[in-house]
């Protein structure tokens, strides 16, 4: 029997299209509770009428706040520039009034036990932190996707708030995270693809930001990371976690994980990369059926 999962889920989804596909997986899991989503990072109103449009397609209605645009530490924000583009009246959308961090952090407060989902850079979950501090233990655990746990090297969410992460890692709340030297084991491919356009109309719509982003890598695949930070908490059966440790974050943004009895955080280690990619394909053709019935 599933376990329920109320989950915030937190995301800078409109650029990498692993956030949508994140977000498609979370619409088909029957045992999620979406009970708020945040967007982060940049035209953070936009990503939040993409969410919003995502949801509609699936037959879904979300409360959904814009979050935190600019990151604490001045870092540029890297923008690709085709964001929203194939979706037309995304203004028509709709997003709830007031500031994103702050739902955030009213969403875990007000009911213990929720699961928090970061996939993007940590700006958000930082500030709610910093405001909220009981929100810390008040989460059931956080589950990020970010870092590079096996070559020093900086991943994308980390370095574009090192300052915020470093805000999340020492909060002292549970945190599962999931490395890209995990996540690169998987990948989405043409087979896969035709699959997720045949769910009906958000998998025509995820085909289609899928095809526009391997196009603007040049690439026939895709690496779904964020999916897999998903899949670590609705499917832990399918990774291997650390022993609890302590996340180290560099000034240039590498990150390193070292275990220590009393530690907070737990890395994934491993994980089942054909099963993997398969239940990421079965739960978005799942949000697709579901919003047929």
């Amino acid at each position: 029997m599933s376990t329920h999962h109320s989950v915030v889920l937190d995301t800078d989804l409109g650029t990498d299209v692993d956030d949508a596909m994140a977000l498609a997986l979370l619409l088909g899991s029957p045992e999620v509770e979406l009970a708020a989503v945040t967007t982060v990072y940049g035209d953070t109103l936009l990503r939040a009428r993409l969410v919003q449009r995502y949801a509609s397609l699936a037959g879904r209605r979300l409360p959904v706040w814009a979050g935190e645009a600019a990151t604490r530490s001045g870092r540029e924000v890297w923008w690709a520039g085709h964001e929203g583009s194939l979706h037309p009246g995304l203004e028509a959308e709709n997003v709830e009034p007031g500031d994103g961090a702050a739902s955030l952090a009213e969403a875990v407060t007000s009911r213990p036990g929720r699961d928090v989902l970061a996939i993007g850079p940590l700006t958000n979950l930082a500030l709610a932190l910093e405001r909220t501090p009981p929100m810390a233990g008040s989460a059931r655990g956080f589950w990020l996707m970010g870092g590079d746990f096996t070559a020093p090297e900086p991943e994308h969410n980390i370095r574009s708030d090192i300052d915020a992460a470093r805000v999340v890692f020492d909060s002292g709340a549970s945190i599962v995270i999931a490395g890209v030297d995990v996540t690169r084991q998987v990948r989405i491919e043409a087979r896969q693809l035709e699959q997720i356009a045949g769910a009906g109309r958000i998998g025509a719509a995820l085909a289609a930001d899928i095809d526009q982003w391997w196009k603007f890598w040049n690439e026939t695949w895709n690496v779904p990371h964020d999916p897999v930070a998903v899949l670590a908490l609705l499917r832990p059966e399918l990774v291997t976690l650390s022993e609890p440790g302590r996340v180290h974050v560099s000034d240039d943004g590498v990150t390193t994980h070292e275990v220590w009895p009393d530690g907070n955080v737990r890395v994934v280690l491993e994980l089942d990369a054909a099963r993997v990619a398969e239940e990421i394909v079965t739960r978005i053709v799942r949000a697709g059926e579901a919003a047929a019935t």
